[in-house]
């Protein structure tokens, strides 16, 4: 069973409720407990990090910022990290069933 939750999205001008499955709602649980500082795949490892933040983005319309950041190691190079932008409240179940 896929995992599935609602939240609640306020923007400047609007409100909203969205509710992405799976993996999506997923890594959107991660960027809400990473807060500002937001999250990488180096400390989220899942299959396709970046794909569920394209679809955090393209589909539920989130904004959500990348910031390039250099890595040391064996494979030195560089790696995104994610801050979510949009103001978004997770909802239990007890507040999607009073918001619905």
């Amino acid at each position: 069973m896929k995992r599935t939750r609602r939240y609640f999205v306020q923007e400047s001008d609007a409100a909203r409720f969205i509710q992405p499955v799976g993996r999506d709602a997923w890594m959107l649980d991660r960027l809400l407990e990473a807060g500002p500082a937001g999250c990488t795949s180096l400390e989220n490892p899942a299959p396709r990090v970046s794909h569920y933040i394209f679809k955090l983005r393209s589909v539920y319309g989130l904004d959500i910022e990348t910031i390039t950041e250099p890595h040391d190691g064996l494979y030195a190079g560089h790696h995104a990290r994610y801050v979510l932008r949009t103001r978004v409240t997770a909802l239990g179940e007890g507040d999607a069933a009073k918001a619905a």
